[in-house]
């Protein structure tokens, strides 16, 4: 977020909280920063109606109209205390806080913060609160659940516009609302967090897979599998026991602890283990699409997107120092050439290393400059994150762009200076003796269930061709077609079409409109005339309609199309 839209999102939530204490004097304010798409403040008081909302938002207008001066305080902490004495969460604030103490003061409102802000509060004229939710104090849920009102707002007109379009636009493309609607997935209070995938879901799940083995296999990659349940010194080992218990599922076995994998990694070092290595076999690459368990709270699971338990397509590549660019240069490669194919753009971003880390200088060092050398080679723009990168080494982080410009972070090229290290990990070199490979931990989709999601609103649930789980729908006039429309349906199986047959006693205006309700790609309709000349009539998709068809030209084009997986 640019520094001038976050100072105008700053003082917009003021603008909410003075606003609020206006129609509500009695409520008690917590925290009220901007965020990346707008701004919160939180509140203590009992839930927002929607009607209070709305006479929020209206006394917002009314502060913005009053363009009153945004005026910088500096004060001991003393005063400090003084002006906050109602305010028991500003307090608390308070006691935390060392150096300055600074508020901010527009009109009759004062407010303990550090900025930025904008001159004055007719600056922000365009504003809009979004929704209400739940928050507890300080992220906590040990702590006291607050009223959490989000807005957004923007410099220019019909840049909010643009953004409330969009986001209207997203709930279209819900993918849990479209999952539904498509007969995709479910989710079940039987087990939240744990997604169903229903028999068309899996079409498009069993397709993904497919099409990572068969781009893995001409990479260069092994493929392995691991088991689900290991011992818990395999994870003391790796750091996840003591680090990662709380996100861990456990159980014992014959008395002993075990752990469900949160992570593929361990089990695929033990793989790497299970024999001496050269360096004449390196760079070793394996990968496994690995089922993952992760406890979440309830609070955050959301349709695919956030779940408990998640297949990753995890790869780890063992390798020489001297490999080191070339196989990352292969792995942002290969990712490219996924993400072209579903028509998702992408940018780069290079995190390095964090103040807490394990590793020497040297290895950091090295690591580093091997991401930021393939990067160059590549010649792609990227954004460096400083002291962002995981604990044992660097990153490259891919993050997609979706068709309404939302991006998510998917892939990601991680270098690992940790785990060879605890697991003893080596390789004979040319000079007979024992080295510490360089491991990489990369993923393409990261989560399928997530990568799932994303295309489901990527393509607002109307897949390409090759990808679509019903390619073709036979729907017919009446009961004499129907023995035409099964023997149709029965050629286009044996040609790997993916088809339904529609026999409903329905009007077939019904039928043509429920197939366009299911996003299918293209609606044959077989009525006396179809049968008389032996051709079809075919709607696509888009509405557009096509008589007289020869099945063969039809047959023959809709595999051209899947080929091309346009």
């Amino acid at each position: 977020m640019k520094k001038d839209l976050e100072a105008l999102r700053h003082s917009a939530s003021h603008i909410l909280a003075q606003a609020v204490l206006e129609l509500f004097p009695k409520t008690k304010l917590a925290i009220g920063p901007a965020i990346e798409n707008g701004f919160y403040y939180d509140f203590d008081r009992e839930p927002f109606t929607p009607e209070e909302l709305n006479k929020i938002e209206e006394r917002m207008h009314e502060i913005v109209k009053r363009n009153l001066k945004i005026e910088r305080q500096e004060v001991t902490k003393a005063k400090a205390k003084e002006l906050l004495k109602n305010q028991p969460y500003k307090l608390e604030l308070l006691d935390d806080l060392k150096g300055k103490i600074t508020f901010y003061k527009q009109g009759e409102f004062t407010d303990l913060c550090a900025g930025p802000h904008v001159e004055s509060t007719g600056e922000v004229k365009n504003i809009k609160l979004m929704k209400t939710s739940g928050a507890y104090w300080r992220g906590d849920s040990k702590n006291k659940m607050l009223q959490r009102i989000y807005g957004t707002a923007f410099y220019e007109k019909q840049e909010l516009k643009d953004y409330i379009h969009m986001l209207e636009e997203a709930e279209k493309r819900n993918h849990v609302k479209l999952g539904k609607e498509l007969d995709l997935f479910s989710i079940h209070e039987e087990g939240p967090g744990f997604p169903f995938f229903h028999h068309k879901g899996l079409i498009i799940w069993n397709i993904l897979i497919d099409l990572w083995r068969k781009e893995h296999d001409k990479a260069g990659y092994i493929e392995h599998k691991t088991p689900m349940i290991l011992n818990r010194k395999l994870w003391e080992t790796s750091g996840h026991w003591n680090y990662y218990i709380d996100n861990m599922y456990t159980l014992k076995i014959d008395k002993q602890d075990y752990a469900i994998k949160p992570m593929n990694c361990p089990g695929g070092i033990l793989l790497f283990k299970e024999k001496l290595h050269s360096y004449r076999e390196l760079p070793i690459r394996a990968g496994e699409i690995g089922l993952v368990h992760r406890h979440e709270l309830s609070g955050v699971l959301n349709g695919l997107f956030r779940v408990r338990a998640f297949h990753q397509d995890d790869a780890h590549i063992f390798m020489t120092e001297e490999q080191m660019v070339d196989e990352v240069l292969g792995v942002v490669k290969l990712a490219d050439k996924f993400y072209k194919l579903f028509g998702l753009d992408y940018h780069l971003e290079l995190s390095t290393r964090p103040k807490e880390s394990i590793g020497t200088d040297k290895q950091w060092e090295l690591s580093t400059n091997a991401l930021k050398n393939a990067l160059k080679i590549l010649g792609k723009p990227y954004k460096i994150n400083e002291g962002d990168g995981a604990f044992y080494g660097p990153k490259i982080d891919i993050h997609l762009k979706d068709s309404l410009g939302r991006t998510w972070q998917c892939g990601t090229i991680q270098v690992d200076a940790g785990l060879p290290e605890k697991f003893d990990l080596t390789y004979d070199g040319k000079d007979g003796k024992k080295h510490r490979p360089v491991m990489i931990h990369r993923v393409i989709y990261g989560s399928l269930e997530r990568f799932l999601g994303i295309l489901i609103e990527h393509y607002a649930g109307k897949f390409p061709l090759w990808l679509s789980p019903v390619q073709v729908k036979i729907v017919t006039v009446n009961d004499n077609c129907n023995k035409f429309a099964e023997k149709l349906k029965d050629k286009l199986k044996e040609n790997e079409i993916r088809v339904e047959l529609d026999l409903r006693s329905e009007s077939i205006g019904k039928k043509v409109r429920d197939a366009q309700v299911e996003k299918v790609n293209y609606v044959v309709t077989i009525g006396e005339k179809e049968i008389e000349k032996n051709k079809l009539a075919i709607r696509t998709r888009e509405g557009k309609v096509t008589f007289d068809v020869a099945i063969d030209t039809f047959i023959k084009e809709l595999k051209e199309e899947i080929t091309k997986k346009c």
